[in-house]
C-alpha cells in the first residue's frame, strides 16, 4: 500500500485535490499544500491516540465500521461528479472523524494551517474535513486487506505515515510533540508555522517528506 506521501501524486489525490478545490473555490495548487500538511499531521494525531490501549481500541472500532472500508475511495470520482452522493457528504463524515481525533484543539489546527498557506479558515476546515474520511477509508481497507488487528493498529497508521522503522517512528513523534508533554495538538501551531524552537518546525519536516 502506498503511503501517505504517495497519496496526492496519485489519481485519488488528484481527485481530492480538484474537487476540494473546486468545492471550495481555491486554486488547485494552495489546496494540494493545505493537504499535504493536515494529513501527515491527522494521521500522526490517530497514531498519538492510539499509543494507549483504549485509544487503538477506539480506532479499531472505527476503522471496522463499514462506513470506513475503503468505498468512499472508488467513490471519489462520483462525489465530486455526476455520481450519488456529494462533497458535503465527506464534509460531515470528516467532522465526526475529527472532532474525535482532534478535539477542542480542532480551531487551532485550522487557524495554523491558514496562516501557513493563506488560505482562509473556513476553507481549510472544509478541506481537511473531506481528506479526514479518505484517509479513514484507506485505514480501513488495508485493515481488511491484512486483517489487521487492535495491536496492530499503531503498525498500520506507521506504514501509510511512510514510516520504516522504529527511528523512523521516534523522529517523527519528537516533531508531533515537540515540548515532550505528551500532546500533539498543543503543537501544532508553531509546528506547521516552523515556529518550533527544539525541532525546527513540522514545516521543515514536511518539505523533506514530500521533496520540496
Amino acid at each position: 500500500m502506498d503511503s501517505i506521501l504517495n497519496l496526492l501524486q496519485s489519481d485519488l489525490g488528484q481527485t481530492l485535490i480538484n474537487g476540494a478545490a473546486q468545492k471550495t473555490g481555491q486554486p488547485a495548487d494552495k489546496t494540494a499544500n493545505v493537504l499535504s500538511q493536515a494529513m501527515p499531521l491527522i494521521l500522526g494525531a490517530m497514531q498519538r491516540n492510539a499509543a494507549t490501549p483504549e485509544g487503538a481500541s477506539a480506532l479499531n472500532s472505527a476503522l471496522s465500521d463499514q462506513r470506513h472500508g475503503g468505498g468512499v475511495l472508488d467513490m471519489l470520482g462520483g462525489l465530486f461528479g455526476d455520481g450519488a452522493g456529494s462533497p458535503d457528504d465527506l464534509v460531515n463524515d470528516g467532522a465526526g472523524i475529527l472532532g474525535h481525533v482532534l478535539g477542542a484543539k480542532q480551531p487551532q489546527v485550522e487557524s495554523a494551517l491558514s496562516q501557513s498557506s493563506g488560505m482562509d479558515a473556513s476553507n481549510v476546515s472544509e478541506i481537511i474535513k473531506m481528506a479526514a474520511p479518505i484517509l479513514m477509508g484507506m485505514l480501513g481497507k488495508q485493515k481488511q486487506a491484512e486483517n489487521v488487528d487492535q495491536n496492530g493498529i499503531g503498525d498500520l497508521l506507521g506504514s501509510v505515515l511512510g514510516q520504516s522503522g522504529a527511528k523512523d517512528q521516534s523522529f517523527i513523534e519528537q516533531i508531533l510533540d515537540a515540548d515532550g508533554d505528551g500532546s500533539i495538538v498543543d503543537n501544532v501551531a508553531g509546528m506547521v508555522l516552523g515556529g518550533d524552537k527544539k525541532k525546527g518546525g513540522l514545516g521543515g519536516l514536511l518539505g523533506g517528506l514530500f521533496g520540496k
